[in-house]
């Protein structure tokens, strides 16, 4: 007995060795080849866009460039999203790590003490001010390590180099991430419809009140933004739902039969039309049946072009009063093979409420509303059950 017991410690201390072992090896990094070389020519454009212009302002004093700022790229261009590469974070956590950076070394005789005084100090600072930023560690101890010019500079130290470098690095940033179309600052997608509510697919099921209570017990500073992680939980449950629902198609519930009209005729045309078929869009086609716009109850009675904002009501059919003048032209669209899963969240979140089906050549062959969608859903939650039920019965 007592063997086995001792046999069975060993193994349990083998196996949680092994899963402590496990935790140096690194973790794949998920990032795309587009984000990779986005981050390697990112650091390369803003360090040297900064380094040129501190080098142009500050060549006669020395540092002009700090090596900090090769961190900060590493930040600012290869992980844009996270919490610690936000404006504030650089520049303020920079600013306020040199300044105390150059108080430890005024003040304490030691190198060493004053050094991990500094990266102390301003780690709790940073904490205190909401602007934790790795690389401003490094910058603690360039103020106290950085040799005589930078001692001799004071406080001086926090406005240039630092400040300068900082603020030219995060324009760079700025620019360059915005170019690419990631969110730099990273800001979470607003409500569209701009309420206090939240979208329709975050009022049921997973919540943020969840995940803020989550994060709560897990005491732990994640390198995360709450809003991304809400996205990826979001999303990994829609993607659950896909799995399961990815049988239903556009095609199987889409209207065939599509009524289009034309930009060339008048606005009253598209309003009988509106009203004898008892729909709230019409897509808008050419000689080819090929997509080029929609015109919709919107569109009519508030219009996007110049010559409805004079309109009388009902529309007078005449040359300047075209369906050309008010259709939207940007128009989203769904795929014959799209699965429904995929149109939640355009319908109940971004507020559209129909989509036209296109094939490749961008000819319509379909229509989808929120009343076909609503009714697949419900269609398949009543087959789900009856499977559920017959099983039940079966298992009986």
């Amino acid at each position: 007995m007592h063997s086995g017991m001792t046999n069975r410690r060993k193994r349990f201390d083998m196996n949680l060795a092994s899963a402590w072992l496990r935790g140096f090896i690194p973790a794949s990094i998920k990032a795309g080849r587009r984000e990779k070389l986005a981050a390697c020519a990112g650091a390369w454009v803003g360090l040297m866009f900064s380094g040129l212009i501190s080098k142009s302002m500050l060549g006669d004093f020395n540092p002009w460039f700090i090596a900090p700022m090769g961190a900060s790229a590493v930040l600012l261009f290869g992980l844009p999203s996270s919490p610690l590469a936000q404006p504030w974070s650089l520049v303020g956590g920079n600013l306020v790590s040199a300044l105390i950076g150059v108080a430890c070394a005024q003040t304490i005789a030691d190198p060493l003490f004053a050094a991990s005084a500094a990266a102390a100090f301003s780690i709790a600072a940073m904490f205190a001010l909401r602007c934790l930023h790795p690389p401003s560690g490094a910058v603690a101890l360039t103020a106290v390590l950085g040799g005589p010019a930078v001692l001799a500079s004071g406080y001086r130290f926090a406005l240039w180099p630092v400040g300068l470098n900082s603020l030219l690095l995060l324009a760079a940033a700025l620019v360059f991430n915005n170019l690419l179309r990631r969110r730099y600052p990273h800001m979470h997608h607003a409500n569209p419809h701009h309420t206090a509510d939240p979208l329709p697919t975050h009022r049921l099921g997973f919540t943020r009140a969840d995940l803020d209570e989550a994060l709560k017990a897990h005491e732990e500073l994640l390198d995360v933004d709450p809003d991304d992680l809400e996205d990826i939980f979001l999303d990994a449950q829609l993607q659950a739902y896909r799995r399961r629902s990815g049988r239903i198609r556009c095609s199987d519930l889409m209207s065939k039969d599509v009524v289009t009209v034309e930009q060339s005729m008048p606005l009253q045309a598209a309003w009988r039309l509106l009203a004898k078929h008892k729909i709230k869009a019409l897509p808008v086609v050419d000689e080819a049946n090929a997509l080029s716009g929609i015109v919709s109850l919107h569109d009519l009675f508030l219009g996007h072009g110049h010559t409805t904002q004079t309109m009388h009501w009902p529309p007078q059919p005449s040359d300047a009063h075209l369906i050309e003048h008010v259709m939207t032209r940007n128009v989203r669209t769904a795929h014959p093979e799209q699965s429904i899963a995929e149109l939640v969240p355009l319908f109940s979140d971004a507020g559209y409420h129909h989509l036209p089906v296109v094939d490749r050549q961008r000819r319509v062959i379909g229509m989808v509303t929120q009343s076909d969608l609503v009714a697949a859903l419900y269609r398949s939650s009543l087959e789900e059950s009856g499977q559920g039920m017959a099983t039940a019965r079966a298992a009986a």
